[in-house]
């Protein structure tokens, strides 16, 4: 059986101008993962980022952890769904959930809550880059594609991405998505065994690195 561990980026920039960039918590966060792979003799044979910063950022974090070097494949299927264009799509009939995302960080995820429940039901009437049954395909597509490969695989992708592939795999209501999402934390890692037949999920949000007193500072979901 080969072996897949999926990784959300680390703490990205929340509130600023451009979300799509870690944060100096985040790159901290991604060289503990490093020194965790490095510390248990965990080498990958295939290394995946989607084509986000955070993603890259992410996987260069853990290779400075690591003393790894590798050379990263780029899959769009990792890429995070569109969160600000799907607020964007809301008709006026969903003012109100555009005023609560722009109130606390609290307030944006509950009104996250609700917009992926009503991306989900395609009643995002305003224009949105893709549609969920388009997300929910090239999430399929990357995980068919890691299917394909051999040995011990890392992947860096995003909390959307990998709550799809957490459903996608356990055969789980569209719904499931939206709780899973929004529990998985920063640079936590999902890990999978898998051949050509079958895909199995072994562990969901594991944060192994940061399960000590001094370090709950960089338990984060954003």
């Amino acid at each position: 059986m080969a072996e897949l561990y999926l990784v959300r980026h680390g703490q990205a920039s929340f509130g600023a101008d451009n979300y799509d960039q870690l944060s100096l918590l985040g790159q901290q966060q991604g060289q503990l993962v490093g020194e965790y792979f490095a510390g248990r003799n965990i080498a990958f044979d295939h290394v995946l980022i989607g084509t986000m910063n955070r993603h890259r950022q992410t996987v260069e974090a853990i290779f400075d952890g690591s003393n790894d070097v590798a050379k990263p494949t780029e899959h769009r299927g990792l890429n995070e769904y569109d969160f600000v264009a799907l607020f964007d799509g809301l008709g006026d009939e969903h003012h109100e959930l555009k005023l609560l995302a722009k109130e606390s960080k609290k307030d944006f995820y509950k009104a996250l809550r609700q917009v992926l429940l009503l991306w989900m039901e395609d009643r995002i009437e305003g224009p949105i880059p893709e549609t969920w049954s388009q997300f929910q395909q090239r999430v399929a597509d990357a995980r068919s594609y890691i299917q394909g490969l051999k040995g011990r695989i890392l992947a860096v992708s995003s909390g959307g991405v990998m709550a799809a592939i957490a459903q996608q795999t356990l055969g789980a209501p569209r719904e499931a998505v939206i709780p899973l999402n929004l529990q998985i934390n920063n640079c936590s890692f999902c890990r999978y065994f898998f051949n050509a037949d079958s895909f199995h999920l072994a562990t969901f949000n594991s944060i192994p690195y940061f399960d000590k007193a001094d370090r709950q500072n960089f338990i984060t979901y954003g």
